[in-house]
């Protein structure tokens, strides 16, 4: 079972909205799936220029085409992805927040990035002057819904470019009249003509043209890592560690595929590095990320352009993929190549590296997938068996760290109602190193070789610290939430002999104030309580105040100023 298998998305229109929903203005729902929608031109004079919604960045202009050297004919779809402008907030962003707290990390919308979805034609017309027709159209979105944006657009794209913006006008009305993308819910989404139906990890399109989809947001990983096949475990180890890593392919759409397959690999657990699945010379953070006066920043980025043979070739990590070849063929046997060899963009296929992996080469996984090739094993299944291994060796991996850092959670008993919630524990690294002799990954995975030193490179990348930093949050909001539930464990008239007996009215406003606070707290961030807890908490406050006297009350049941 994939993690997708896990999640469904909202009811269509015709089900009951939520009750926030009711509240939406138009066009947020079509901000809650998308932020604009492009089509971009080639111009003779200009080069490649935003026809229809312009967008602060110009380099989605050039992110929206593919390189003059990657001959790309007919229909091409890619994805890219850019830095959101700092000033830039979302009316929505409570409400956003609120869909997305139950999302896996997946399936979370970005904080910092926008995602380009792109739909690129070029086909000849004698009738222009360039000699052929080129244009995208791109939709712009916060959401890593690759499989299910590249699925709208093979229905938006072609009738776009037959009958031009009025269509277009007529698509961004259907996605307003979208429900919001809640995981957890069926959803249904009308779209020129067409319906398409996400329910658990399948999307259907229902009309005379069925389009049925194994997940919303996954690329095909056998296909994608089938150029660097006998390399799978040792670019599972370069991505957990957050390594610098480069992907020179031929074409945009092999480019932004492989890079989302390596980010993907080491799911459950979250990359928490920057990563470009299309990176171009005009990318506004091109000189950051080419430096030689500095390391190679934690990034993963996939090119297409010669030029970057000769510009990275100071990266310690470079994939060089050639074309992607039908899952009934076998990619030869590669060894890891000298960085020194490579040397130009048309360099072999391969792994340039000078990186010795930590654990021993799996054999076994290599063995299953060739034999599957012999076989002719569908390409799902084999996709669906390198999933599976993944899973399990990340599985493997952070085991050991959530069991440690579940026992940085205090005590339940040490909870008082009459105290503040108390911290979490340190993380300390020795202690937690001692714990992996008897509750390592050794348990879980057959893999021999150097878990400590791949535990001590891990504890120093941004995915250690994005993933210990949510850990923690959850944690903490824990102990607030139980420690709220303490608070409510105090019977009502208790609180109220405490307000009549012993305490001043100064006393009383303040133990007001401070269950607001709480109540606000834990309605602000959502905090784990169960339910009925914050109906009680209201009781509670209720109760005290109406045991202070009429004038205190009417001042505290006045709402706050914002």
């Amino acid at each position: 079972i994939t993690l997708t298998e896990e999640i469904t998305l909202p009811p269509g229109p015709g089900g009951d909205d939520e009750p926030e929903e009711a509240l939406l203005l138009p066009w947020d729902r079509f901000s809650a799936w998308l932020h604009c929608i492009c089509v971009v031109g080639f111009d003779l004079e200009l080069g490649q220029a935003v026809e229809v919604r312009a967008h602060p960045k110009t380099s989605i202009c050039y992110l929206s085409f593919p390189d003059s050297n990657s001959g790309c004919l007919g229909d091409t779809q890619f994805c890219f992805r850019f830095r959101q402008g700092s000033n830039r907030k979302s009316s929505l962003g409570c409400f956003l927040e609120t869909t997305d707290r139950d999302a896996p990390p997946c399936l979370k919308r970005e904080q910092g990035h926008y995602y380009g979805y792109v739909y690129f034609r070029q086909v000849r017309d004698k009738s222009l002057k360039r000699g052929y027709f080129q244009k995208s159209l791109v939709l712009i979105s916060k959401l890593p819904y690759v499989t299910f944006f590249h699925s709208l657009l093979k229905i938006m794209a072609p009738e776009y470019f037959e009958k031009q913006e009025p269509c277009l006008e007529a698509a961004c009305n259907d996605i307003d009249r979208w429900p919001t993308p809640h995981p957890g819910r069926i959803l249904t989404l009308p779209i020129m003509g067409v319906v398409i139906k996400v329910h658990t990890h399948t999307l259907a399109a229902s009309t005379l043209v069925s389009i049925v989809l194994p997940t919303i947001h996954e690329v095909d990983l056998f296909r994608c890592f089938h150029p660097v096949f006998f390399h799978i475990q040792m670019l599972w180890e370069l991505v957990l560690l957050g390594e610098a890593l480069v992907v020179m392919a031929p074409s945009p759409a092999e480019s932004s595929d492989t890079v989302l397959a390596l980010v993907s690999c080491i799911a459950p657990l979250r990359y928490c590095s920057d990563f470009r699945p299309y990176f171009t010379i005009h990318d506004s953070e091109f000189k950051e990320y080419t430096t030689r006066t500095q390391a190679p920043p934690s990034v993963i980025l996939g090119v297409t352009n010669p030029f970057f043979a000769k510009t990275l070739q100071h990266w310690p990590h470079i994939i060089r993929i050639g074309d992607m070849k039908q899952a009934g063929e076998m990619a030869k046997q590669m060894k890891v190549k000298k960085l020194k060899n490579l040397k130009t963009l048309d360099s072999k296929p391969g792994v340039y590296t000078a990186y010795k992996p930590y654990l021993n080469k799996d054999e076994e996984i290599i063995k299953q997938l060739q034999k599957g090739v012999q076989q002719k094993r569908p390409s799902a299944a084999q996709n669906a068996i390198l999933r599976r291994y993944f899973l399990e060796l990340t599985q493997s991996f952070i085991i050991p760290l959530e069991r440690y850092v579940a026992s940085l959670m205090p005590l339940q008993k040490s909870i008082s109602p009459w105290k503040s919630p108390p911290q979490l524990r340190a993380f300390v690294q020795q202690d937690f190193m001692k714990t992996l002799e008897k509750a390592g990954p050794q348990l879980t995975s057959r893999l021999k070789g150097d878990w400590i030193g791949l535990y001590r490179h891990f504890l120093k990348s941004p995915n250690f610290d994005g993933w210990f930093r949510n850990r923690r949050k959850e944690m903490t909001q824990k102990l607030e939430a139980l420690h709220l539930e303490a608070l409510i464990e105090i019977q009502t008239c208790v609180c109220v002999w405490c307000v009549c007996v012993c305490h001043t009215e100064v006393e009383s406003v303040d133990l007001v104030l401070k269950l607001k606070d709480k109540l606000n707290q834990a309605e602000r961030e959502q905090l784990p309580v169960r339910s009925g807890t914050l109906a009680k908490l209201r009781a509670h406050i209720e109760a005290v105040i109406q045991a202070l006297p009429e004038d205190l009350q009417g001042i505290l049941h006045k709402p706050a100023t914002p």
